[in-house]
């Protein structure tokens, strides 16, 4: 299999179905799949899944869980579990990302990503700008701005810089034969902690049109996962000490910046709680 489409989703029921309509016009000289894992949906997700399923046979995985894959607590890890376990049935050579909430615009996405980590084996990841658009009405805008590198490495994440819709990732599937690093389990920024270890193992890749939309809506991650989180700041710090020490301290002089950051607004956070 040339490439698995991996897809949490939860409560995504007004979504779900433009998410796969995104994935199902993709037009490839290669074959792939839809991988979707639902984590206990209390709404129509799951049906809407199964109709899909029906009108599209052997085209999609689908694992329906009955039951939360958790944690619950601590809140910042909502949906972890679903996420880890998907990424590891993920049969393809590479994955493509994208949330049960986002959609892909382009039709050539996949094709264009696939041929360019084919023809560039020193890159671990592709990804491209997308559009985001909010709920609440607020303007929409691009991810990426104008300025955004061609080419980035794992430096460029070490300094504490996110580039990189999860609705953009087309990555090689390194976690097919390897497990996750250990530290992984403790970083409540999961999308970080699967690029951390990706680009480790090559160069990221960038494509300046947008061919995806990013929703940001009142149920998203993204709100638990704020700069008003003290718990949230400490443990991305605790991630990037950690990260410093399984790259055998090779960017010490990049990450002590970085942890030079977070200290200082962590001590803010024990200023205005004092």
């Amino acid at each position: 299999m040339k490439l698995s489409v991996c897809v949490p989703t939860y409560n995504h029921e007004r979504y779900i179905g433009q998410m796969l309509d995104g994935a199902l016009m993709q037009v490839t000289d290669f074959e792939f799949e839809i991988v979707i894992g639902d984590d206990a949906s209390t709404d129509a997700t799951p049906a809407i899944i199964r109709e899909y399923q029906e009108r599209n046979p052997g085209r999609i995985r689908a694992f329906l869980h009955s039951e939360n894959q958790g944690p619950k607590e601590p809140r910042e890890f909502a949906g972890r579990n679903n996420v880890l376990q998907l990424l590891k049935v993920c049969k393809g050579e590479y994955v493509a990302m994208c949330e049960g909430d986002d959609y892909w615009t382009d039709p050539l996405k996949l094709q264009k990503q696939v041929d360019f980590l084919d023809a560039n084996l020193d890159f671990a990841i592709s990804h491209h700008n997308v559009l985001v658009t909010y709920e609440d009405g607020s303007p929409e805008h691009f991810f990426n701005a104008p300025d955004q590198k061609l080419v980035s490495t794992i430096e460029d994440i070490l300094e504490d810089k996110w580039f990189m819709a999860t609705a953009s990732w087309v990555y090689r599937n390194y976690f097919l034969e390897n497990d996750f690093a250990d530290w992984h389990a403790k970083a409540a920024a999961g999308d970080w902690a699967v690029i951390i270890q990706l680009a480790a193992h090559g160069k990221i890749g960038y494509f300046p049109e947008p061919m995806g939309v990013y929703r940001k809506h009142s149920a998203g991650l993204s709100n638990v996962h704020a700069s008003t989180n003290q718990k949230f700041w400490q443990n991305r710090r605790d991630m990037f000490e950690n990260v410093g020490k399984w790259l055998g301290n090779r960017y010490q002089t990049t990450i002590a910046k970085t942890l030079a950051r977070y200290d200082e607004q962590l001590s803010l956070f024990e200023k205005i709680g004092s």
